[in-house]
């Protein structure tokens, strides 16, 4: 994991908080005020809260911002004896934001993997949430029509290809397993960011840090396994259809990166219309999968519009 102290040449100054409550040690930053509501960043693969560095100074100066590592991903440990399952994270992020800090009158803002971890966590929890900003990502509340969205994607996308392939050829724990070399080549390529100039040493050096070595790349490699080589004994739950009805009658928008080669915007934007029909979709069309990475300043300014309106 990343050490405590690294700031990346001053790009990451937040002071660094941890807990134990999960059963490992789990990074997270916690800023702004104590009290009032709460804006919980929740980043994805590959990424850790390093992704949300331009959001975090502006949010939480009116919110109180918690921005988690997940297990296996920034300064958070990555634990020999877990499986890296989406229940996982979702626990986890739950022994954090419930058992460890106690937040209600949340706003979620998901990206990537942190859409159905945030998912899953609202589902427990539906009554703790007051909005859900999405991001290039998707919201798995057991809708009609949303497996076969998704199993679209995963025949179409670039990102999914390459990983069904990699893991039928015996290559993804290969390949992903040194994501220290890699991890810049998967962003930019097989996710793509539309803003190559960001991709600075220390921008490499930031996203490159956790995964020093195979042990250390458990994380990175499990998500995308889900996907492409779905375990028989790990079925997805089913939603209580009562957290589901609440989850939908809250507040909620959709900022699409239209470039965006991991998760497709044809088959990403009807999803989250299908579960928001009346919610604001908002598409950046010359931004990739990473958002907060393209156009920070656009997506600061929609969600501090959204907090303000609803």
């Amino acid at each position: 994991m990343i050490p405590e102290q690294e700031t990346f040449d001053g790009t990451w100054p937040f002071r660094a908080c941890y807990t134990e409550a999960a059963g490992f040690r789990q990074h997270f930053v916690d800023e702004g005020p104590r009290t009032g509501p709460a804006i919980v960043l929740l980043h994805g693969e590959p990424t850790w809260g390093y992704l949300w560095r331009h959001l975090i100074d502006p949010l939480s100066r009116t919110h109180r911002v918690v921005v988690p590592d997940h297990m296996g991903f920034g300064k958070s440990a990555t634990p020999a004896d877990r499986g890296y399952l989406a229940g996982e994270h979702v626990a986890n992020l739950e022994a954090l934001l419930v058992g460890e800090l106690d937040l209600d009158r949340i706003t979620l803002v998901l990206h990537d993997w942190g859409g159905p971890i945030g998912t899953g966590f609202a589902l427990r929890h539906p009554e703790r949430i007051e909005r859900i900003v999405a991001t290039n990502t998707v919201l798995p509340l057991g809708l009609p029509g949303y497996d076969e969205l998704m199993a679209g994607n995963l025949a179409d996308s670039a990102w999914f290809q390459w990983a069904g392939a990699a893991q039928a050829e015996g290559r993804l724990e290969e390949v992903l397993g040194n994501a220290g070399h890699t991890v810049t080549h998967l962003m930019l390529a097989l996710q793509t960011i539309t803003r190559p100039e960001n991709v600075t040493p220390t921008w490499i050096r930031a996203y490159s840090g956790h995964f020093t070595s195979r042990a250390e790349c458990r994380g990175v490699i499990r998500f995308p396994q889900q996907l492409v080589a779905p375990a028989p004994d790990d079925p997805a739950p089913t939603p209580d259809p009562s957290a589901v009805a609440t989850l939908r009658a809250k507040p909620a928008m959709l900022v699409e990166g239209m470039r965006d080669t991991a998760l497709l915007p044809r088959y990403v934007v009807p999803a989250f219309r299908a579960a928001y029909p009346q919610a604001p979709v908002i598409e950046l069309a010359d931004v990739g999968h990473f958002p907060p990475e393209d156009a920070p300043e656009a997506l600061l300014a929609l969600i501090e519009l959204f907090l303000a309106t609803t």
